[in-house]
């Protein structure tokens, strides 16, 4: 960044690119690129999402895939920055719309998901959040990127890629080479050339636990063990969140399997299980996942419930702030000036408010068609103006202070849930149209907030870098049209997929969409009085406990427990890798350029890891869909071909391998100038 003298003798704020300079910009080379990369990491933070209740933030990869290929394309910056900023708002939809539109099944408002109707409610949901959140933040811009007290930290590591891109580094070797890795090792293993659903039964003794009434055969105890998900996608969560959040999520794992399920399966056992099947273990395994699904989960519902507001509260002071300076940002908006500098150009301030109006009766129509109800569609869309309005501008300050990565959109979203149930509620709305009214308005709300946060990111980087403001503003509307438009797809091929190779779909094991399962339970228990209390009443005790021992992440803890314990543990094996990553540069006395390089190098090879495993999970899934059976195309072409266990456990080694000796070893020489630090 760079500064001049101002008017008045005064310093003015210069960018890298000056406002005079006339560089091409919103091309179509460089929007074309955007709106790709757009839908694919859009569809692979969908695919992380549902699996994981995690999404990472896209503005980095975004950043090198598109100085990678402009670069090739004689690009400038400036049509890297607008690349960027396009490619990246389609994970905020997606993280929008996995939160929420999921909750439509899991509640049971819509039996089957995949439909065209669906298809057409779930785009226009995503379609006007994400016009809402866009247009907002367009009305918030100035004040807040020219905010001394925002240091917007991603967005500044994000600008400074851009600009050592020019210097003629990128990063995307380590990008692009780990998602060739990822989807490798992710191919092999949907070809069942690695055997990852091998049990083991440890038996205690044969007859030191006896279930059951006097006479009953007895029963073999003992501990059934399972392997770890061998997913190069979970590793790389377990890498970027690092050790101690990793540890935190398997923690919960281990509560839910180590804990709860064996207590709880202990006592309801006998009088659940047949006598004449009580030394079976299958059976006990059965009841054990049955007592995790209808028991433990609830509780991590619970949980989630006490771990967000717990997130809020701590905030509060942020979020006051955010919401007091809305207000009068809004009113500095309206009586801007009309300025001839390029980079302070943003969208007129009537057109703003006339596409603010045309959503909001899009929205009307959305929740009218939900709630069959005038009154009560008039209130949800007034709702969700006035909620998507100030927790998009709570969004973007929370970025600003903290950056996308740890934005609580969840958070946001469920409070806008409870607002909307309780008027549901008082409104006299009843079960599927009042839940489907509350949901509507969640969702909105949701990608709104989402799309607000990620949109003010990408211009503070524009800022820096001395994009015009406008047509970014332009390139991510979009970005949100066609993002809108197709991520439904990946949604409706990870669910019909996961069915067709006997799965359940949304909210099952595969797919567990642990945020949407949270708004599909509180809105039922709510409004549709389906709320099984004494479970939610226990995970909100437990979700104290975690605050009163002062855990660091109570919602990481709860959503652990809610994902299988092969999921957990994955992610728990990912963040050890970095941490042995993190003692080897400490014990090597590094300094601080050298473990600035070692993080970018080591994340970027996380983010490529992630995005090559979800792009072969979608592609697989739609063959499942097919009915193409490829599990069984190794088999078959190679007889006798061994299925080892053995290997998936050297996959762990390869994988951890590569995320501890190519970040070590290009940690460049100690006299080298440090990179951005921070950047994931």
């Amino acid at each position: 960044m760079a500064e001049g003298k101002g008017s008045g003798g005064g310093r003015k704020y210069t960018p890298y690119i000056p406002p005079e300079t006339d560089l091409k910009e919103f091309t179509v080379k460089a929007l074309v690129i955007g709106l790709v990369m757009a839908v694919v990491l859009g569809a692979a933070n969908a695919y992380l999402g549902l699996k994981a209740g995690m999404t990472i933030a896209a503005t980095y990869p975004a950043a090198v895939i598109g100085m990678a290929v402009l670069r090739v394309l004689r690009g400038n910056i400036l049509e890297e920055n607008f690349a960027r900023t396009v490619g990246s708002i389609g994970e905020s939809v997606a993280a929008g719309a996995i939160f929420t539109i999921p909750a439509f099944f899991i509640a049971g408002i819509w039996a089957d998901f995949a439909t065209w109707d669906h298809y057409l409610i779930a785009s226009a949901i995503m379609l006007v959040g994400g016009i809402l959140g866009v247009l907002f933040v367009a009305l918030l811009r100035r004040v807040m990127v020219e905010d001394p007290d925002l240091p917007f930290p991603e967005s500044v590591a994000a600008a400074e890629i851009h600009k050592a891109g020019r210097a003629g580094g990128t990063g995307a070797a380590f990008l692009f080479g780990a998602m060739g890795i990822g989807a490798l090792i992710q191919t092999l293993i949907k070809l069942r050339v690695f055997l990852v659903e091998k049990q083991w039964f440890i038996p205690f003794s044969q007859s030191v636990l006896r279930l059951g009434k006097s006479g009953t055969a007895p029963a073999q105890s003992g501990i059934v063990v399972t392997p770890p998900g061998v997913s190069p996608a979970y590793i790389g969560v377990g890498y970027i969140i690092g050790p101690k959040l990793a540890s935190l999520t398997f923690s919960g794992g281990l509560l839910a399997w180590g804990l709860f399920v064996p207590i709880i399966t202990y006592f309801l056992g006998p009088s659940l299980v047949p006598p004449e099947q009580v030394g079976d273990t299958k059976t006990w395994m059965e009841l054990s996942a049955q007592v995790w699904q209808n028991i433990v989960r609830p509780i991590a519902v619970g949980g989630m419930l006490t771990s967000a507001a717990f997130t809020l509260f701590r905030m509060r002071s942020s979020l006051l702030g955010g919401l007091t300076r809305s207000i009068s940002d809004v009113k500095k908006a309206a009586t801007g000036e009309v300025t001839a500098v390029r980079t302070e150009q943003d969208l007129s301030f009537l057109k703003v408010l006339a596409g603010i109006g045309l959503a909001a009766v899009g929205t009307f129509g959305i929740y009218y068609f939900f709630a069959g109800d005038l009154v009560a569609a008039l209130v949800a869309t007034v709702v969700m103006v006035i909620a998507g309005f100030f927790f998009a501008a709570v969004s973007g300050y929370l970025v600003g202070i903290i950056g996308s990565s740890n934005n609580p959109i969840s958070g946001l979203t469920l409070s806008t849930l409870l607002i909307a149930a309780i008027l549901m509620v008082a409104l006299g709305m009843r079960g599927n149209a009042g839940v489907s009214a509350v949901l509507g308005v969640a969702a909105v709300v949701c990608v709104a907030a989402a799309v607000a946060g990620e949109m003010l990111q990408d211009l503070k980087v524009g800022h820096i870098l001395g994009g015009t403001p406008w047509k970014m503003q332009v390139g991510d509307l979009l970005g949100v049209g066609l993002s809108a438009l197709v991520m439904f797809i990946p949604l409706v091929i990870l669910h019909q997929g996961d069915i067709s190779t006997g799965g359940e779909g949304l909210g099952g094991k595969e797919l567990p969409a642990p945020q949407a399962s949270l708004m599909a339970m509180l809105s039922q228990g709510i409004v549709g009085g389906e709320m099984a209390w004494p479970l939610i009443i226990v995970g909100i005790v437990m979700g104290c406990g975690f605050i009163l021992m002062q855990v660091r992440s109570p919602m990481l803890a709860c959503v652990g427990m809610y994902l299988p314990l092969e999921t957990s543990f994955a992610i728990f094996v990912g963040g050890l890798i970095k941490g042995i990553v993190e003692r080897i540069s400490a014990r090597r006395a590094m300094n601080d350029a050298q473990k600035a390089r070692i993080e970018n190098n080591g994340v970027l090879l996380a983010a490529g890891l992630i995005a090559g495993e979800a792009l072969v999970g979608l592609f697989l899934a739609s063959l499942a869909i097919f009915n193409v059976h490829y599990e069984a195309w190794i088999p078959a072409l190679i007889p006798g071909l061994p299925l080892a266990f053995e290997w998936s456990i050297a996959i762990f080694v390869f994988i951890a391998l590569i995320l501890i000796f190519i970040p070590l070893r290009n940690a460049g020489r100690p006299d080298e100038p440090a990179p951005p630090s921070g950047v994931f």
